[in-house]
């Protein structure tokens, strides 16, 4: 009988659980048996471990085998678990350095004939090890620079088992690895600038706003006005990430399985622009047994934009609603539930009406006035309350384009974002707030905030007389704080609520 342990981790959203792999072997007849709630991929493991320890000329006795992963009760999913059930098997034969595997935390998946390959969450998992008080941490060799992003870990990559089972003393052959192509890394993206739209001064200083408070922004106009362009051109505007977002920014799509280790932390904030055709499990993240992110997750401390907004399902729409509140979004299924950061920057673009016509002059609307309401109250009052910036960009006149000057580039304009996100950074010192966009109405409206008497008289009558909710105030004020700090000015003034007001737009509410 044999009786040998090592360690890997599961994950549940981008929340790594360190699980203890046990494998006991015995006399009986030959049996290998899989127990702690895997999913299918991970029951699969059964034949991937035992034809890569065979392939590797490994002792592989027919007794009865029992892997349990511990907790039990944690759902547990994917191939990454293949290289410790492999390892915890070995040592139950009696791998001489079993006593150092058990200390090892083990994360990869098993090909057939023995070949260590890369697998999704690597980041997250390996961070997740190191805070439980595991630093050794071995994974496939195309996992290591990402492995090695954590601070703290000390990571070894393999790529063959056989590699790893000499290591811990085995008696066996390292093949030659046959050697793979290697994807070119992708080369640098070079944002698009802001000075390449034409005309549209009124969008443009909107959407400085924006950046600079971390706002969510509407944007209506006929087809061709340059919404999009505007809107793509919002992430170039934003500061580079600090450590910890884009740790966290970096942990989502390792798990989501879109990062390139190549080159180091995601930095820059993500930007994310789905189809209007996609659906709630592919904006709010889903699938079988435990969720996947999905764009709202993955655009985290980034731009998710919805371009078409009305063309949108209502249920994906209304979906977004708890994380433009909370920041995150928590995913149920029957297997268990997922949590995922998911504060960003909601930027919607939408025509005026179905056929695009409704504003403008010398547009000819063929939309009769109940499509045209129909249209835009597809955007249900909840979500747009949410919405801080709402504005009408017009069409691009022959006059503007051809008289209007060169506006500002995006490098310019991010200087002052940024300035004005310093400012912030130090207001909101010591609270759980980076950005005037996140921080609630109350706060703001407290006396000791140094709000003025007439900006203030100003915000209650307009709530006095119906123009705002007090929620509506509340965007209101925001927006006057992301104006003040842009200007240089240490409060808002009664032409910092003003603008603000205009900028809310006509919906008031």
């Amino acid at each position: 009988m044999g009786l040998a342990r090592t360690w890997s981790v599961a994950l549940v959203g981008v929340e790594g659980h360190l699980v203890q792999v046990e494998a006991h072997a015995a006399s009986g007849l030959p049996a290998f048996i899989l127990v702690g709630l895997p999913d299918a991929s991970l029951s699969e493991a059964r034949e991937r471990v035992r034809a890569a320890v065979t392939s590797c000329a490994l002792p592989w006795e027919a007794r009865r085998r029992t892997v349990n992963l511990s907790p039990a009760s944690l759902p547990k999913a994917g191939s990454a678990f293949d290289l410790a059930v492999a390892v915890a098997c070995l040592g139950a034969d009696g791998l001489p350095g079993a006593e150092r595997a058990a200390r090892a935390v083990h994360l990869g998946e098993l090909g057939l004939d023995g070949r260590v390959h890369p697998v999704r969450g690597v980041l997250p998992a390996v961070a997740a090890a190191v805070a439980a008080g595991r630093p050794e941490v071995v994974v496939p060799a195309g996992n290591l620079a990402e492995a090695c992003l954590v601070p703290g870990a000390r990571v070894r990559g393999v790529q063959h088992l056989a590699e790893l089972a000499r290591d811990y003393g085995a008696e066996v052959g390292v093949p030659v690895p046959e050697a793979l192509p290697v994807p070119a890394p992708p080369g640098a993206r070079t944002p698009p600038d802001l000075a390449e739209v034409i005309g549209q001064d009124e969008a443009r200083f909107a959407l400085e706003v924006a950046a600079a408070g971390g706002h969510h922004l509407l944007m209506v106009g006929p087809p061709g006005a340059g919404k999009t362009m505007l809107a793509a051109r919002l992430p170039g505007l934003l500061p580079d990430l600090a450590d910890a977002d884009a740790l966290e920014v970096t942990a989502i799509h390792s798990v989501a399985g879109t990062f390139d280790a190549g080159g180091g932390l995601l930095r820059r904030p993500p930007f994310e622009d789905p189809h209007h055709t996609a659906t709630a499990q592919a904006i709010v993240g889903g699938g079988s047994g435990v969720p996947r992110p999905g764009a709202a997750s993955r655009a985290h401390r980034g731009v998710l934009l919805l371009d078409e907004a009305p063309e949108f399902a209502r249920r994906v729409l209304d979906s977004l609603r708890q994380p433009l509140e909370q920041g995150e979004i928590v995913v149920h299924r029957a297997r268990g539930a997922a949590r995922y950061p998911a504060r960003f920057q909601l930027v919607l673009a939408a025509n005026p009406c179905p056929c695009g016509k409704g504003t403008g002059k010398g547009l000819a609307c063929t939309c009769t006035p109940l499509e045209r309401r129909r249209y835009l109250a597809r955007l249900s009052g909840p979500l747009l309350d949410r919405v801080d910036l709402q504005i009408v960009v017009p069409a691009v006149t022959r006059a503007s384009a051809a008289l209007g000057k060169q506006g500002e580039s995006s490098e310019v304009v991010s200087e002052r974002v940024s300035a004005a996100r310093e400012v912030q950074r130090r207001r909101l010192a010591g609270t759980p707030w980076q950005s005037n966009a996140e921080v609630p109405g109350g706060w703001l409206r407290a006396p000791e905030q140094g709000l003025g008497p007439r900006p203030r008289a100003v915000l209650e009558r307009a709530l006095d007389s119906g123009r705002l909710s007090l929620r509506g105030m509340d965007r209101v004020l925001k927006i006057a704080w992301t104006l003040a700090d842009l200007a240089g000015r240490p409060h808002p003034d009664l032409d910092d609520v003003g603008t603000a007001m205009s900028l809310r737009g006509a919906t008031g509410a």
